[in-house]
């Protein structure tokens, strides 16, 4: 617990400053202003996570059932988790590893944090790839996606021709040519991966080289490129997003697909597997837990309007995904018109291939032009992806850098980036989506999930909800409310930890279009959750070993009291946090001391005027 009166803080009370300023002397730039910062936080959130995540987590739960808890848990989890990292990274202007020194037995949680931002890394570039591959054969005659090829049974077209009859059979299901050229054309897919996942494909291996080059060029600078790059990867999105929306809710039978997504099936809300893909879904799309709010925040300037910024990225992040789910449904629902079906949730095989299936399959029925809204749409999700994953490569950039101060910038930049693409190889092969569905699960999702509730913990339950506080009105000049003081004591902790263990005790075998993977499979999946986990008691259990002293009890105490890392990093704003901090204990001395008086004076009145 952080206590301004003790010497073991570290810091100077007369001039407020700490005993090793050698960190505070580094320079660190800034944006240039604050709507770089703000249109780097929205291009980061609002990502692939809202068009590509969000619907097929939405279509997999229950389409309308999982509305609600997605907002309930925005509200209670999503936003306090935010605002908490934004503050973070701009209390103390430093990453999301370097921050973690506050406390020592905590600094697990940073390295466990990137770690999983690195699994998150490998595969999301896979993705970004795909939309480059697709933007490129959109420039055909004809969409390639449209039509059947010889040789597919159960086969319909996406665009169907005048004179086509699709038969009304329920002896066996129709599939679109849209899903067909996923599986059979682009990814090759395997039926099962128990013989091995295959060599890269030749040309969505170009599409990711080129995908890493864009994302290096990019991030080679760091803020100062990044920062001028986010007008255009936040805003330009939303053009085409809302374009293709007007589209899909014209398509015949759209109204039913969009009617499965909004109406909530009441029984599924005491489904906690619901929950807690909510809480998953929250962490993807708004990139907490892994690092990118707090590295991002760490460039701004100590009286930077926060709060503003984290209201409307939060805010923005729920629109595009409610935009992204009723463009989705809407085209489902066409779908099952075209292929006779009744029930949307049996239209198309769910998971990662849902974006790659529903939308190529809306732009086919665009009457005019068809192939230039195909190279808008897919150059808007490599923008969107572009957006996102320089936020977590730069996330990594930043960690290694602050942790090596003499290491360029740009050359960190460019070996992580082929370390990047050379892992992303591995999700271009006829396996890959096996495989990315096994590493998101768990790399992306329960190590995030885990290490994000040893975070709030730290933070609140160890270095203290109040000193919390009061460092965020120092920095804010605005009163807490009792809403985020609720949410970060109790409600955010309690509700992650609830769900977190129910999903680790009902976990099943993870399948893939409902195949369950092989065990050598799994036995990685889990060697990937345990590497990313154990980061924290072993980064815990080193520090307690290096620094041990009397007894393992008062190391262990030792390990959990506040450093003189935390704080403003500014010597002069130092000074005046912790002249504030002294006043505040001083006012509160005084408060309790005069309470007990007045509780002693209230005991001798009412001795001394008792009539025995």
């Amino acid at each position: 617990m952080f206590d301004p009166l003790s010497n073991n803080n570290n810091i100077d009370s007369k001039n407020g400053k700490t005993e090793n300023t050698a960190s505070d002397e580094d320079e660190r730039p800034n944006w240039s202003n604050g709507v770089e910062f703000l249109m780097s936080c929205i291009s980061m959130s609002v990502g692939l996570g809202n068009i590509w995540r969000f619907p097929f987590t939405a279509y997999e739960n229950g389409g309308g059932a999982f509305l609600i808890p997605y907002l309930v848990v925005l509200f209670l989890i999503g936003k306090p988790m935010y605002y908490l990292e934004m503050i973070m990274g701009q209390f103390t202007s430093k990453g999301s590893v370097k921050i973690w020194s506050i406390c020592p037995s905590f600094l697990g949680v940073g390295y466990g944090q990137a770690f999983g931002t690195i699994c998150i890394v490998t595969y999301y570039s896979s993705l970004i790839a795909l939309t480059l591959y697709y933007m490129v054969v959109s420039c055909q005659a004809v969409l390639p996606w449209t039509y059947c090829r010889e040789g597919w049974e159960n086969c319909v077209d996406s665009m169907p021709k005048e004179d086509s009859i699709i038969p009304n059979n329920s002896s066996y299901k129709l599939t679109s040519s849209s899903e067909l050229y996923f599986t059979e054309i682009v990814t090759k897919e395997k039926s099962q991966i128990a013989d091995g996942i295959g060599w890269p494909d030749l040309y969505l291996t170009a599409t990711l080289f080129v995908s890493w080059i864009v994302i290096f060029l990019v991030i080679r600078k760091g803020v100062k490129s990044s920062g001028k790059a986010a007008y255009f990867l936040a805003l330009f999105p939303y053009v085409v997003l809302v374009a293709l929306l007007a589209r899909a809710v014209t398509l015949e039978g759209a109204v039913d697909g969009i009617l499965f997504f909004l109406e909530p099936d009441w029984e599924q809300l005491l489904n906690l597997k619901v929950w807690k893909e909510a809480v998953v879904q929250c962490f993807f799309s708004l990139a907490v837990g892994v690092g990118p709010i707090i590295m991002f925040s760490s460039y701004n300037r100590f009286d930077h309007p926060i709060y503003r910024d984290a209201m409307i990225v939060t805010s923005l992040d729920t629109v595009t995904s409610l935009l992204a789910g009723i463009t989705i449904f809407g085209i489902l629902g066409n779908l099952a018109h075209n292929l006779n079906i009744s029930d949307i949730k049996e239209v198309v095989q769910s998971g990662t291939a849902l974006a790659f299936i529903s939308y190529p399959d809306a732009i086919a029925k665009f009457q005019a032009v068809p192939q230039l809204f195909a190279v808008l749409f897919f150059f808007m999700l490599f923008v969107l992806g572009v957006g996102s994953i320089v936020a977590l490569q730069s996330t990594i950039v930043t960690i290694i850098c602050d942790q090596f101060k003499s290491f360029k910038y740009w050359a960190v930049a460019l070996i992580t980036s082929i370390c990047g693409f050379i892992l992303g190889l591995v999700y271009v092969t006829p396996g890959g989506q096996w495989i990315l569905n096994l590493v998101d699960f768990f790399g992306g999702t329960y190590v995030i999930f885990a290490l994000a509730i040893l975070e709030i913990v730290g933070i609140i339950w160890i270095y203290g909800l109040q000193n919390f506080c009061d460092d965020v009105e120092f920095m804010t000049h605005r009163k807490v409310s009792i809403y985020w003081r609720l949410c970060w004591s109790f409600l955010t902790p309690v509700m992650m930890l609830i769900i977190f263990i129910y999903s680790m005790v009902t976990i099943e075998p993870l399948t893939y279009k409902k195949i369950e993977y092989p065990t050598s499979a799994n036995a990685a999946g889990w060697a990937i959750f345990v590497i990313g986990v154990i980061q924290f008691p072993l980064w815990g259990w080193w520090y307690i070993k290096t620094h041990y002293k009397d007894a393992f009890c008062n190391t262990f105490k030792t390990s959990l009291k506040c450093s003189d890392a935390w704080g403003p990093k500014n010597p002069e704003v130092r000074a005046k946090w912790w002249a504030y901090k002294e006043a505040l204990a001083e006012e509160r001395r005084k408060k309790q001391t005069s309470s007990k008086l007045g509780f002693f004076k209230q005991k001798v009145y009412n001795l001394t005027s008792s009539p025995n």
